[in-house]
């Protein structure tokens, strides 16, 4: 035998066991920690009331967001949607297109329609005219544009506005006002849906081609094809209308997100669909267009290292058998998700602003050498560069130079968790380990009294050569 534990080192190895299995069912509690929802960085947040010029006179509620240094930035103004409970909104929602411009170097700011959150008032009846319904929402609008545009700091000859659902049909019927200092709208699956109108769908393609023969000016429009709120046909049709009527405007189809379009800025995993289009629209109308503070941001899409397939359970590293249901539940979580392995633990998390620095912080917390396994569907775990010209793992009787008691080492070697690696030397002895440095720990276990000991095989890679 290449080894014996003693009785004072099986009794240590027992408590260590312990301390493991606490960390671990510690761990799994600690899975329910909520994930960041904001950037780590200043938003200097700045709430106002903007009182509105139209009848009946109402004070709405405005939250400004400025970029933590520079200026003057130019504005972007972003619509929110619709709510079945307009008083109990949130005051932010769909976040992650305020942080876009934010991370573009604009100043942003967010305002709540009459009667949501802690706007005053309550948003007109229409019925099917939904033309009239967009245009009270849109003098509302310029009345926010206009408080906002004498903000120190902010630059008014600058602005884009945006919004999603019902924000984004406020925005293109805004665009037909033609402020000549907004120099592009963005239409995030924009449209409205009354209870009180049995055509909404014609109400709106009609509509939209009445928008589209008062706007002068540009526009981009997101829409995707499992939208749970409005069809295919019917945005095509609206902006068929749209674009023929003699708008300027661009459409870009996304196809299915998710389980439902309808949430492409709801969600930080729609970012690399949208984001690319709106750089380059930004560019076309000469508004700020790169990245220049990325804090804002999550990190970029991850780099597949080919270290092992994502739905390949037995390649995770350094877990047990039992933490590897940590491992299923991420692959089970909607996007965006990350898992970060340590050395005893794992962290695990879905959602949020960036679920790469929730899963390490929850890694951290139970373990230690945390380093992200796994993004979306992405493995991003360090592959040993040894291994990129490596073969597969052979079966035992093809190893050389091991007799009966080497093979059986092998085959065990072949049942360690990852990271392992195996070590032979010349005179047929051997060296297996798992763990931390497997690499360094097998090839002093082969060389206890051997000479020439080489690493045989890594993980689930042959990179021994005879020569």
């Amino acid at each position: 035998m290449k080894s014996t534990i003693s009785g004072a080192a099986c009794t240590a190895l027992v408590a260590l066991i312990f301390v493991c299995l606490t960390v671990s069912q510690k761990s799994y509690a600690q899975q329910q920690d909520p994930p960041l929802d904001s950037p780590d960085a200043p938003l200097n947040e700045r709430i106002v009331n903007v009182a509105t010029s139209t009848p009946p006179i109402v004070k709405l509620q405005v939250t400004l967001y400025m970029p933590s240094h520079g200026g003057p930035f130019p504005l972007a103004i972003v619509n929110h949607g619709a709510s079945h409970d307009p008083l109990s909104a949130p005051r932010i929602s769909d976040n992650f297109a305020a942080y876009y411009f934010l991370s573009r170097g604009f100043a942003v700011a967010l305002p709540m329609m009459r009667g949501y959150a802690g706007s005053q008032g309550r948003m007109r009846p229409h019925g099917c005219d939904v033309l009239n319904l967009g245009m009270d929402a849109a003098h509302d609008i310029l009345d926010v544009v206009d408080f906002v545009r004498q903000v120190p700091g902010i630059d008014a000859t600058r602005i884009i506005v945006a919004g999603k659902s019902l924000g984004g049909w406020n925005t293109l019927t805004f665009g037909s006002i033609n402020p000549s200092n907004v120099k592009g709208l963005v239409n995030f699956a924009g449209g409205v849906k009354e209870s009180d109108c049995n055509t909404p769908d014609a109400s709106l393609i009609s509509a939209a081609g009445q928008l589209g023969s008062r706007t002068k000016i540009p526009s981009l429009w997101f829409y995707g094809d499992n939208d749970s709120i409005f069809a295919t046909p019917t945005w095509r049709a609206m902006f068929k209308q749209y674009l023929g009527s003699g708008a300027p405007a661009e459409l870009f189809d996304y196809g299915s997100f998710m389980a439902d379009a309808h949430s492409i800025t709801a969600n930080g995993a729609g970012l690399p669909l949208w984001v690319p289009k709106a750089d380059a629209f930004l560019a076309k109308i000469g508004l700020p267009n790169v990245n220049a503070y990325p804090q804002y941001l999550p990190k970029g899409a991850p780099v597949d290292t080919h270290y092992a397939e994502v739905n390949d359970v037995d390649a995770v590293p350094y877990l047990t058998d039992s933490q590897r249901e940590l491992y299923r539940r991420f692959l089970k979580a909607p996007l965006p998700r990350a898992i970060a392995i340590g050395r005893t633990n794992a962290g695990v998390a879905s959602g949020g602003f960036d679920p790469t620095v929730t899963a390490m912080t929850r890694c951290w917390k139970t373990t230690h050498y945390c380093h992200l396994y796994a993004i979306d569907n992405t493995v991003v775990w360090p592959k040993p560069a040894m291994t990129d010209k490596g073969s597969p793992l052979p079966i035992a009787s093809a190893v050389p130079y091991l007799n009966a008691d080497g093979r059986k080492a092998y085959e065990d070697f072949l049942k360690m968790h990852r990271p392992r690696a195996f070590a032979i030397s010349n005179d047929g002895d051997w060296g297996s380990a798992s763990g931390l440095d497997p690499i360094e720990d097998a090839l002093v276990a082969c060389a206890q009294g051997h000479q020439g000991c080489r690493i045989y095989a890594i993980d689930a890679t042959v990179v021994w050569s005879k020569n």
